[in-house]
């Protein structure tokens, strides 16, 4: 807008003003006028620049949008209202679902599309037929109705008439409907006009409300702080503009440096998931170190949140991959578990892969479980348990499978092992952790014994299971020969039978899998965890706390369970495995497992326990045991001087299948130690004396049950 000045001439008789060329109308005074140089009028004249201006201004382009986003709204929920009502009045869904399905080779899903589709069309039709009949139905509705309406009128007013002794009663109850019809067609006759008026905005409101829940308007159109909360599409420009802001100095110099502004640094950008996937050539005297560093700053360059991008370490030489993910889709839960949508599922410990969860690609992510010590750690309330149980469930299905489980935590989370596992041991206290040391020595035993079979023997699969290992590895009780259960030195129990398993149970199919909290030193040595081949890590606080779970080259090479959002990241894990594929050149994946709830949990282990009837589980919960192993071994005894312990072993599992069916020679032997009725040898065979066991009970201090016997 440009001012131009123009000069009033004031009229020295009248005082008014006039315009040059102006003449006044009354001249009472001289023909001169003096021009005043007080006064003056502004003029605004539009000039091209002016215009430019107001159209570019950020509140025109504020207005357009505005008015452009909800006018897009009308439409799109115009649209979407078209085609949901020619959906259900025609069959295209059933025929959309048919390609789909023909598309994806899934024939049988296909054909089952085509019966409903089939079903659809026949109802279509009788629903046709009906309306051609409805005419008639409906001409004979009306004659009924007003017929028995009128004579049940007639009839209340004759009843009226009597009871009032007055003739004009017998047309009073018709003349009363006569006069509701007035008035309903009068109060319609008011509300018509308002009706029509009214109705149309109404019915635009409804569809601009579904276009606006749907956004059916495009992203540019949004307010400004809606367009800046989602991220934009990965660019090669953006990858390049994001890396120069690094920070990195040589990083920066060699992109300016560069004749295609350092596109020559980029591999192509594939999609990946819910997300893109790009490998980065660094040139000279940056590190991927450097990079791995600033994940933070790339991320928020890159207009993500520092969990929405990955940097791993490819094959080739001083070069990053990135993964970037769409804006917000690492926050939308992933499906169901197979286990709980498949009812026929099957597992095969040697051959198969449990079914986990989903890579960051949005591929399954399969784990093999043959043969590998498995380790999950994690902080408290992240999904550990449900991650470490979703493996075992899986293969429960292979019947061959025998479990043993220490849940050191005890409240119920591995109950619905219970018909299925061997042993299960439930409960947090010192008694417990000696219950699943013994548990872990007696696996180290069979492995022994495995070990001495002629080479070629078949073994089948056992599996140790202890849940909150950290609760052992810190427990402060000691046997009667001083020895510790916890602890990480040589004269621990639990430690020394872990190592003892990782040393050698593979080979034999002895397999050991252990979940712990927050690892350190003291409550996950370094032995214990860099004995496992399966390594999986959840969120965890720090990185030194990452590379006791993973080890350093998974850490190094891009692994960062300590960069995951505690409580929103709960069930994604880190994995470094050979028993998983992770893709070239990279030492771990990120996999966001299947949550299987307690309840899901259950329904899944009652299918399995159908596989595996028969077992019975010798269960230890926080409910302390009232048998009485002493006086049990002397009643089976009977009036034999001698009995060999085989046979013990049998008629104490006769006596109480639950408390001694699982009872080993180790079981026994322990029961007895300290008593002086411990097996002894006669005639070359493992006998127990009856008068020994006798006198042992005789001579047991009053308070002196099971606990005193063990």
């Amino acid at each position: 807008m440009t001012d131009n000045v123009v000069p009033l001439f004031k009229d020295p008789a009248t005082g008014t003003y006039t315009l040059p060329g102006d003449t006044p109308a009354t001249p009472t005074g001289p023909a001169t006028a003096t021009p005043d140089p007080v006064r003056r009028v502004r003029v605004w004249k539009p000039t091209a620049r002016s215009l430019r201006t107001a159209v570019t201004s950020e509140r025109t382009r504020t207005a357009a949008r505005l008015v452009a986003r909800h006018g897009l709204y009308v439409a799109g929920g115009t649209r979407i209202t078209a085609k949901r009502a020619w959906d259900g009045r025609t069959g295209s869904r059933y025929e959309r679902m048919i390609r789909a399905a023909e598309a994806a080779g899934n024939f049988e899903e296909a054909k089952e599309w085509e019966d409903r589709l089939t079903r659809f069309r026949a109802a279509r039709h009788h629903r046709r037929m009906d309306l051609l009949k409805a005419p008639q139905d409906a001409v004979k509705s009306a004659a009924y109705g007003t017929g028995l309406t009128i004579g049940g009128l007639l009839l209340l007013g004759i009843v009226l008439a009597i009871a009032n002794k007055d003739i004009s009663w017998v047309v009073g109850p018709i003349g009363a409907v006569i006069e509701a019809i007035r008035w309903a067609v009068m109060v319609a006759t008011v509300v018509w006009g308002p009706a029509l008026t009214v109705g149309p905005w109404l019915a635009l409101l409804a569809l601009w409300g579904v276009g606006r829940r749907q956004q059916t308007a495009p992203q540019w159109m949004l307010p400004a702080q809606q367009r800046d909360s989602v991220g934009a599409p990965i660019t090669p420009s953006i990858v390049v503009t994001a890396l120069r802001d690094l920070g990195i100095t040589p990083l920066r110099k060699a992109i300016n440096e560069m004749g295609d502004a350092g596109a020559q640094m980029l591999g192509p950008i594939r999609i990946a998931g819910c997300g893109v996937e790009v490998d980065v050539a660094l040139p000279s005297g940056v590190s991927t170190e450097e990079v791995q560093g600033r994940r933070r700053k790339l991320a928020e360059n890159l207009a993500r949140h520092q969990h929405e991008v990955f940097i791993t370490i490819p094959v080739a030489a001083r070069t990053i991959r990135l993964w970037i993910a769409d804006s917000g889709a690492l926050d939308e839960p992933i499906g169901p578990s197979p286990l709980m949508l498949d009812k026929a599922v099957t597992a095969d410990y040697k051959t198969g892969k449990a079914v986990w969860g989903e890579d960051l690609r949005g591929d399954a992510a399969m784990l093999s479980l043959y043969q590998r010590m498995l380790l999950i750690t994690g902080k408290s309330n992240q999904g550990k348990t449900a991650a470490l149980r979703a493996l075992a469930l899986w293969l429960a299905f292979d019947r061959k499978v025998e479990f043993r489980i220490a849940d050191l935590k005890g409240v119920g989370d591995w109950g619905m092992f219970d018909g299925m596992a061997t042993t299960l041991i439930q409960g947090p206290t010192d008694a417990h952790v000696i219950k699943a040391t013994q548990m872990v020595e007696e696996l180290a035993e069979e492995m022994d014994r495995r070990i001495q079979c002629p080479p070629g023997t078949v073994f089948t699969p056992l599996v140790g299971i202890v849940d909150e290992a950290q609760v052992a590895f810190m427990c402060p009780a000691v046997d009667d020969e001083k020895k510790p259960y916890g602890g990480s030195k040589a004269t621990s129990r639990y430690f020394m039978a872990v190592r003892k398993i990782h040393n050698q149970g593979r080979a034999v199919d002895v397999l050991l899998w252990e979940g712990t909290q927050d690892p350190t030193d003291q409550n996950l040595p370094k032995l214990v965890r860099e004995g496992a081949h399966t390594r999986i890590s959840l969120v965890l606080g720090t990185e030194s706390q990452a590379r006791m779970a993973l080890g350093d080259n998974a850490v190094d090479g891009g692994a960062a369970p300590h960069q995951l959002r505690l409580g929103l990241d709960k069930g994604t894990v880190v994995v470094a495995s050979d028993g998983i594929t992770i893709p070239a050149g990279q030492t771990s994946i990120t996999v966001r497992t299947h949550y299987i709830d307690t309840d899901q949990a259950a329904e899944i282990a009652d299918r399995a326990k159908a596989l595996r009837a028969g077992i019975t589980t010798n269960a230890t919960t926080d409910t302390e045991d009232d048998r009485d192993p002493l006086a049990d071994i002397l009643t089976v005894l009977g009036t034999e001087a001698r009995v060999l312990t085989q046979d013990v072993l049998k008629r104490l599992a006769a006596l109480d299948t639950k408390a001694y069916g699982r009872w080993s020679f180790i079981d026994l032997k322990r029961a007895l130690d300290g008593t002086g009725a411990e097996p002894y040898k006669s005639e070359g065979r493992m006998v127990i004396g009856r008068d020994r066991l006798a006198r042992a009970l005789a001579n047991r201090p009053d308070d002196g049950s099971a606990s005193a016997a063990e």
